[in-house]
């Protein structure tokens, strides 16, 4: 079998290679998030046409809003070829995966395999970063999306720096706890976690960099301070004693 012939990366900044004029649909970023949208959400497979309506065309009437998802489905057929997409009757519309391939669907199989790193490499960034569509049901939907995802990829970096730090390799360790603080941003105990990691770990110049990194982070996004708990471990980390 031929591998898809198009290729969409969703997570971090948005590509496209592949297809008759793929580059064009990045100039039209509702049409981009459509495809986007049937390309990444759960579960996968074709989605409700009635569910794109809600999710980009909800100030519409429903011919209206009818219209608009056929025009952006066919300029999808138009630059990535008639095939890329297939349909069951008149209520769902769907992405032909032997056509076009995605990270997303790469990330969620490489999960599923226990292919951690794999995953990660995957991973490079929030889920269609810096794309933004007058559409408030779509936001909704990518806020949510990008948290789920931005929590898998978290989940898998903590599995790894903890399978280091049992199998005798603190270095490693280190590293995937280091990204973990990273992806789990607001997540304070997980936060705390990763700093006893590293403390153990001997690196606590690293646990005082994810500390300052998490306290900015905190501070820029919500005005607020960590925990008395999270300033009292990274207080005791700095004086040596935190896992004494």
């Amino acid at each position: 079998m031929s591998p898809p012939r198009v290729s969409l990366r969703l997570l971090g900044v948005p590509a496209i290679d592949g297809g008759r004029d793929a580059a064009a649909l990045l100039t039209r970023p509702k049409r981009f998030a459509v495809l986007a949208w049937l390309t990444a959400a759960q579960p996968a497979g074709p989605q409700r046409r009635d569910r794109a309506l809600v999710l980009f065309w909800p100030e519409q009437d429903d011919a209206s809003a009818r219209n608009a998802l056929r025009q952006s489905l066919h300029a999808i057929r138009a630059a990535l070829g008639e095939d890329a997409l297939v349909s069951r009757g008149d209520d769902t519309i769907g992405v032909n995966p032997t056509v076009v391939a995605s990270d997303v669907a790469a990330f969620h199989e490489a999960v599923a395999r226990g292919h951690l790193a794999r995953a990660l490499e995957l991973y490079r960034g929030d889920l269609l970063d810096g794309l933004h569509v007058r559409a408030d049901g779509f936001e909704r939907w990518l806020a949510g999306e990008r948290d789920r995802l931005r929590e898998a990829a978290a989940d898998a970096a903590w599995s790894l720096a903890s399978k280091f730090e049992s199998g005798g390799d603190p270095t490693s360790a280190s590293r995937w706890a280091r990204r973990t603080a990273r992806l789990a941003r607001t997540d304070e105990r997980r936060v705390r976690r990763v700093l006893q990691l590293l403390d153990r770990a001997g690196d606590r110049a690293g646990a005082v960099q994810v500390y300052e990194e998490f306290a900015a982070y905190l501070r820029e996004e919500f005005d607020v301070e960590p925990s008395e708990e999270t300033r009292r471990l990274i207080a005791a980390v700095r004086r040596g004693a935190a896992s004494a």
